[in-house]
């Protein structure tokens, strides 16, 4: 596979396919992480004298080219978090007005392309689309890692018009994953959290093949716990799924991979009203009572977990973070990580859900390894599942 450490890319005409599709709200973006990933790379670039046009998807316009999700308005953040002058707007993503603009633009200068999801050709692979991406262009170079798990024209129908590569952090992206599925570094634990076991059975089939340990929490442990004949009260539980649980439950003594659930919770009978707030151990649920958290012997245990581990996968948080006591949990064990990622030269990489907004709460997003933002491609991966945008790079032996 190409990639800019072992094919030159110098004073070309750069497409740079990136994920720019940024929260933001009332036309303010919220976050910047998405384009302080792909300094890297466009850095890079313009040092080499190359003309660089991104191309990124926004939203949901539902193939129609609709103000509302124009990316446009995203010229002055993206311009300061890549430390920039300018970038200039064109209001086409392919089209004899690239052409002009390159008339304009100097050796390393950056040019914004209009949201590729305006086309219906896009999510459709539309050969006819895809060549019209690539006409403008000498070099395609993936920086979307986060968008590769969809077979779209800017994903794997352009590779097949010009020579292909993976950007910087599309490489870092990949390292990672392959360091939690395939490094040997023993032992290994994840944390898997959220309220929904029905999102993450694909990820816990796969995980319990390559890790020692899996700790669950967040509202998908009360599955597991009513599986194993313990109950919950009023808490969430996915009864339909509870054959489900039963037999990861089972897998995991066949893959010899031990499964750790809560053994105790903190419980109200309320989330808005946080009334009669209390630590229950799970062996004595009353039937009004709601789990929201994950209790004081809970983290304990997790705590002697992390110690004796070398590898550390978090995703999900462990409770209702977004509501306060119910962030303890989620808070305590990122600090957990926070301390032995530095003091036992532990390897943690979080990504996937809400796992980033929660760690971003526990203001530890700078001291795991790595976190990734790449959502459900993240987890796609995980789950084992091929990405079309690295088979289409792979695939790629055009010069």
């Amino acid at each position: 596979m190409k990639t800019l450490n072992n094919f030159p890319v110098e004073k070309k005409n750069v497409l740079l396919r990136v994920d720019l599709n940024v929260p933001t709200k009332n036309g303010i973006v919220i976050d910047k992480t998405k384009f302080q990933i792909i300094k890297s790379t466009v850095s890079t670039l313009s040092l080499k004298k190359n003309k660089i046009f991104l191309l990124s998807h926004f939203g949901r316009p539902n193939k129609k080219n609709n103000k509302k999700f124009s990316l446009k308005f995203l010229k002055k953040n993206l311009a300061e978090s890549l430390s920039v002058k300018k970038i200039y707007f064109v209001s086409k993503c392919y089209g004899s007005i690239i052409d002009q603009q390159k008339t304009f633009m100097q050796p390393g200068e950056i040019c914004l392309l209009e949201n590729v999801r305006f086309h219906e050709g896009e999510e459709k692979n539309d050969s006819t689309f895809s060549k019209s991406l690539a006409k403008h262009f000498d070099v395609y170079i993936n920086e979307a890692f986060s968008a590769s798990h969809r077979k779209h024209a800017s994903i794997a129908g352009v590779t097949k018009y010009l020579p292909s590569l993976a950007g910087n952090n599309f490489i870092k992206e990949i390292d990672h994953l392959n360091t939690l599925l395939n490094n040997s570094t023993k032992p290994k634990i994840a944390i898997i959290g959220g309220s929904k076991v029905s999102t993450k059975l694909k990820l816990l089939n796969n995980l319990l093949k390559v890790f020692d340990t899996i700790i669950i929490g967040g509202a998908m442990a009360n599955t597991f716990l009513v599986a194993k004949g313990f109950k919950v009260g009023k808490s969430l539980v996915e009864k339909d799924l509870i054959i489900n649980a039963k037999k990861i439950l089972k897998r995991s003594k066949h893959f010899n991979t031990k499964l750790v659930l809560p053994i105790d919770l903190i419980c109200s009978n309320s989330i808005k009203k946080r009334i009669n707030i209390k630590i229950v151990d799970v062996k004595n649920f009353l039937p009004d009572q709601i789990a929201f958290d994950i209790g004081n012997k809970t983290i304990e245990l997790i705590k002697s977990l992390l110690l004796k581990s070398k590898v550390i996968f978090w995703n999900g948080p462990l409770g209702a973070f977004e509501y306060k006591p119910f962030d303890n949990g989620t808070n305590q064990v990122a600090k957990l990580i926070k301390k032995y990622t530095k003091k036992l030269n532990i390897i943690t990489i979080a990504g996937g859900g809400d796992t980033v907004a929660a760690i971003k709460q526990a203001k530890v997003e700078k001291s795991f390894t790595y976190v990734s933002t790449a959502g459900g491609a993240f987890l796609e991966w995980l789950e084992g599942k091929e990405s079309p945008g690295l088979q289409a790079l792979k695939k790629n032996k055009l010069s």
